[in-house]
């Protein structure tokens, strides 16, 4: 851990570096030392850390992925707002028509196969077995 502490008081770019030499010496030292960096905090951006990665993450899935939040985004355009908040809208109306499209051509393909097989098993089952030869 003295190494830590020495590493430390140069900052990142000692860590940095030190990433980087593990790396070039033998990959899996490298992948530690970084494994190492990142838990500790040491490549951390501000007080917060690794943990303020998470919690962008928990934001991200609560906000649809990054996708613009209308109920507290706006432009200070009204115009462009109700614009902006009709075409939204509009494109989730059409994905959902289009996934239903999908799943109504999927189901349509399905039954075409089952009922291709279905054909082909009645075909199978009326015509005769042939008979083996009786003197072997």
């Amino acid at each position: 851990m003295e190494l830590a502490h020495k590493l430390d008081s140069y900052g990142k770019p000692a860590w940095i570096a030190l990433t980087v030499l593990g790396f070039m010496a033998w990959w899996p030292l490298g992948l530690a030392i970084l494994a190492f960096s990142i838990g500790s905090g040491r490549f951390a951006c501000g007080k917060r850390g690794f943990s303020r990665w998470q919690e962008q993450g928990a934001d991200a899935m609560k906000n649809g992925f990054g996708c613009w939040n209308r109920a507290q985004s706006t432009s200070g355009n009204r115009a462009f707002d109700e614009y902006r908040q009709d075409t939204l809208r509009r494109l989730e109306e059409e994905q959902k028509e289009f996934r239903d499209f999908l799943d109504r051509l999927r189901q349509a393909k399905d039954k075409a196969e089952f009922d291709e097989f279905m054909a082909e098993r009645r075909r199978r089952s009326a015509e005769p077995e042939p008979e083996a030869p009786a003197g072997t």
